[in-house]
C-alpha cells in the first residue's frame, strides 16, 4: 500500500520500466538492438522530479530500491520519464465523468 500519490506513480513507472527493460533484454537477444530510450509518461510532478534528482528524499524511504532501479536506467539512456499533463491524459475518456467537449475531443484521438 502507497502512502503518498507520488509514491504510488513511482511504483507504477517502476513496474512498467521493468517490463520495458525486460523487452529490451529480449530484443538484444534477438539481435534486434534499441538505440534510442524507452519513453515512461506519468501524471505526477512530483514523482517525475524524484526520477530525475539524484538527491535522496527523505520521503522516499519505502520505495528505495524503486528509485534505484529506475534513476540508474534514466542514467544509462535506457529510460526517459516525461511528465504528461492532466489535458493531454486520454485514458481519462475511460476512467473519468469529463465534460463533453473533453470527452468528445479524447474520443476522437482514441479512434473511438
Amino acid at each position: 500500500m502507497s502512502r503518498s500519490s507520488p509514491e504510488a506513480e513511482y511504483r507504477a513507472v517502476a513496474n512498467a520500466a521493468a517490463e520495458c527493460i525486460w523487452l529490451r533484454q529480449l530484443l538484444d537477444e534477438l539481435q534486434c538492438s534499441i538505440s534510442k530510450a524507452t519513453v515512461a509518461y506519468c501524471d505526477n510532478v512530483k514523482a517525475v522530479y524524484m526520477f530525475l534528482n539524484p538527491v535522496h528524499h527523505k520521503r522516499t524511504k519505502h520505495i528505495e530500491l524503486d528509485i534505484h532501479f529506475v534513476r540508474e536506467h534514466v542514467q544509462l539512456g535506457d529510460l526517459r520519464v516525461l511528465h504528461v499533463p492532466t489535458g493531454e491524459q486520454f485514458a481519462d475518456v475511460m476512467t473519468k465523468g469529463l465534460p463533453t467537449a473533453t470527452f468528445e475531443a479524447f474520443r476522437s484521438c482514441l479512434c473511438v
